[in-house]
């Protein structure tokens, strides 16, 4: 029987959303925006950002997230996963520079270690392989609402002696980051279950969104020529370093959370939840907090991030999932709909 298209796509190895930022990345490479199309693509992508910044307002719940405070220590292990050990790594990252990583490389990699969770592929994964999925939820809502707040913080203390930060930077983030954000959450008690019937249409406003700062980024960068500077040695280098950044906290999350006696579904939870990185939240803010012309270089170690953790996280999954006996797809419990939202169903990221 033949498969349909989207069927196919889906079915892919490759996470089909990278597949549509590679095509956005091409379409920069052969058309870069230029002259006043410059102008109105960065226009456009102030607009856009502070859209997406509202939606993330609007769809996280803060009241499920005092719900579940209970499993204070879970939270604190996923926080401490996201905000401390992802950076002492990143900050380890160092000595590789300039043998292995180019300064810039360097700040991307430093860059993806200081953002939030994701919150979606967290949850997802989560459920598969048979976790707390209501503590997934607060935990990733918990890591997203503080990463707004100090992922720039971060940013600023660790990369502003390189002068790859805009000077406005903080002010920027107050303005196309946080207000929105602030604004969504306000908001959010008259049009949380509008947009929770409409997850599937503002899903592509978000997607839409990131490609449009993507595609903003790497005119950019190929405005100014970076891409000759990168060769296919660095490359792969700094596939190797995200590889080897997401080995080391998958194993130091398991490790912890076992020898802190959690239960076996806590323990899936802060293997999964302090282990991502989201791109949904970095694209936005790279684009704030670091120069034009460097923007590419920047996002591309969390770029090649995601698509790993997408690949390496599947199958550990199901491998969770088959030790427990449980199908590779079954939902370990209830989704509790808002939030979680899952927004792209299990079958996307595996």
């Amino acid at each position: 029987m033949v498969k349909s298209l989207p069927d196919l796509v889906r079915r892919l190895p490759v996470d089909p959303f990278i597949l549509a930022i590679l095509a956005t990345v091409g379409l920069a490479a052969l058309l870069p925006a230029s002259g006043i199309g410059t102008a109105i693509a960065s226009r456009a992508t102030t607009v856009v950002i502070g859209l997406l910044f509202f939606l993330y307002g609007a769809r996280l719940s803060t009241q499920a997230a005092w719900e579940g405070i209970k499993h204070w220590r879970l939270h604190a292990v996923v926080m401490a996963s996201t905000f401390v050990l992802f950076p002492v790594l990143g900050l380890a990252a160092r000595v590789l520079v300039p043998s292995v990583l180019t300064p810039q490389l360097y700040a991307g990699v430093l860059f993806l270690c200081v953002l939030p969770s994701t919150v979606q592929s967290s949850i997802a994964f989560t459920s598969i392989a048979g976790g707390n999925v209501a503590a997934a939820i607060c935990s990733a809502s918990l890591s997203n609402l503080a990463g707004v707040v100090i992922s720039p913080l971060l940013v600023g203390t660790f990369l502003a002696a390189s002068g790859g930060i805009n000077a406005s930077s903080i002010q920027d983030i107050a303005l196309q980051l946080l207000a929105p954000f602030l604004l969504g959450q306000v908001a959010r008690r008259w049009i949380a279950d509008w947009v929770q019937r409409h997850h599937k249409v503002l899903s592509l406003v978000d997607r839409g969104s990131i490609l449009l700062v993507v595609y903003t980024a790497f005119s950019a960068g190929v405005a100014a020529g970076i891409w000759h500077r990168l060769s296919g040695w660095q490359l792969f280098a700094l596939l190797l370093v995200d590889v080897v950044l997401l080995a080391v906290v998958l194993t130091v999350t398991s490790l912890s959370a076992r020898a802190l006696k959690f239960s076996r579904p806590d323990q899936i939870t802060i293997v999964f939840c302090g282990s991502k990185k989201s791109l949904a939240t970095g694209l936005p803010m790279a684009n704030i907090l670091f120069a034009a012309h460097g923007v590419g270089l920047v996002v591309l170690p969390l770029m090649l991030f995601h698509q790993i953790q997408l690949m390496a996280c599947a199958w550990l999954a199901r491998r969770y999932a088959a030790k427990a006996g449980r199908p590779a797809g079954a939902a370990s419990e209830p989704e509790v709909g808002t939030d979680a939202d899952t927004y792209q169903r299990a079958d996307r990221e595996r």
